[in-house]
C-alpha cells in the first residue's frame, strides 16, 4: 500500500509518500496539515518515502561525519560510498527513532521509522527538517533557529541561544504594539527571490504551535542579548554574519552545500539590517528595539 503526500512549504512542493501497512501516516505530521496541496504536477524539491523496510547502509560502504546535537537528540552523520547521507536520528532518551538516507542533492530520500507513536513522530518531524534545510540550500534559501513576529507587512526574526529571550521579545511585541502577529516560534525559513529576502512560517516551530503557511518581506534579524538597559546596536557586516550563521540549518561537513548558506547569509547581511538587542525581559525592551529595526 503506497499514499502520496503534497506540501507547499516556502513555495517549494515536497512530496512524501507512505509505504507498508498503514503504521506510517500523516497523523505522525499534523503540523504539515496547513501546507497540504493537491498540486501533482509541479516537481518537488524533494521527495521522501518513508519505508520502515528499509536498512543501513553497510559499514563498509559509508565514511563517519561527525554526530551532532539538536538539542532534542543526538543525530549521527555518514557519508556514503554514492555521494549521499545516511542519517540516524536519536531522541534525548539515546533511542534511534529514524534512519533517514539520501542521494547527494536530498532530492530523494528514504526514511524508516522505529517506536510508539511519539518516537515516529520525532523522527519523521526530523527527518523532513533535515531534507528541507539541505535540499533548499541550493536555492538560496535558509531554515533558521528564531522566533518570528510580523508587523505591517513585513517580518522581524529574533534569533538567540535556547533560553536567551527571543521567545520573550516576540511575545512582548504581540501584547505592547500594534499591528503585530506570530509567523514562527522556532523555525522559520528565508528565501532570496529575485534578489528580495522573504521569510515564512513553516511545519516546525518548537514547543509552540504555530504552524502557519505565511509570508513577509525579511524586515530585519535581531539577535537578543541580556543587559541590565534596553538598547540596540546595527552590526557591521563581519559581526552580522557572524550572529546569522550558527541560527542557520548548516553542513560544514559538505563544502559546497556550506558555501551556498554563506552566500546566502551574506546576501542577507548586504540588504537587510542585522541588530543586537541588548535588554531586560520587559514592555520597554520592545518599544525600543520596535523604533529601531521597523522599515520605515
Amino acid at each position: 500500500m503506497e499514499k502520496v503526500c503534497r506540501f507547499c512549504i516556502a513555495d517549494f512542493h515536497v512530496e512524501i509518500v507512505f509505504q507498508g501497512d498503514g503504521a506510517n501516516s500523516l497523523r505522525l505530521i499534523p503540523s504539515f496539515e496547513p501546507f497540504r496541496v493537491n498540486d501533482k504536477t509541479t516537481q518537488p524539491l524533494f521527495r521522501l518515502i518513508v519505508d520502515d523496510d528499509l536498512s543501513p547502509f553497510p559499514k563498509a560502504r559509508r565514511e563517519h561525519i561527525r554526530e551532532f546535537d539538536t538539542g532534542n537528540g543526538l543525530t549521527v552523520v555518514d557519508r556514503l560510498d554514492q555521494g549521499g547521507y545516511q542519517y540516524i536520528i536519536r531522541n534525548l532518551d539515546g533511542a534511534d527513532c529514524c534512519l533517514l538516507i539520501t542521494n547527494n542533492d536530498f532530492s530523494e530520500c528514504r526514511c524508516a521509522l522505529n517506536g510508539n507513536y511519539n518516537m515516529r513522530c520525532f523522527g519523521l518531524n526530523n527527518a523532513l527538517m533535515l531534507a528541507f534545510a539541505f535540499a533548499s540550500s541550493r536555492q538560496q534559501c535558509l531554515l533558521i533557529h528564531a522566533s518570528l513576529v510580523r508587523q505591517e507587512g513585513y517580518g522581524y526574526a529574533f534569533v538567540a541561544k535556547s533560553g536567551t529571550g527571543k521567545s520573550t521579545q516576540v511575545s512582548m511585541w504581540l501584547r505592547h504594539l500594534p499591528g503585530c502577529d506570530l509567523m514562527n516560534d522556532d523555525n522559520p525559513i528565508i528565501r532570496i527571490i529575485e534578489g528580495q529576502p522573504y521569510i515564512y512560517g513553516s511545519p516546525w516551530s518548537g514547543k509552540t504551535p504555530c504552524y502557519r503557511n505565511v509570508k513577509a518581506r525579511l524586515g530585519a534579524v535581531t539577535t537578543i542579548v541580556r543587559a541590565e538597559a534596553n538598547h540596540v546596536e546595527r552590526l557591521r557586516p563581519i559581526e552580522a554574519f557572524a550572529s546569522l550563521l550558527p541560527a542557520c540549518s548548516t553542513m560544514k561537513w559538505d563544502e559546497p552545500t556550506y558555501r551556498l548558506t554563506c552566500d546566502a547569509i551574506t546576501h542577507i547581511v548586504e540588504s537587510t539590517g542585522i541588530y543586537a538587542l541588548h535588554c531586560l525581559p520587559n514592555p520597554e525592551s520592545a518599544i525600543v528595539c520596535n523604533r529601531t529595526i521597523k522599515v520605515k
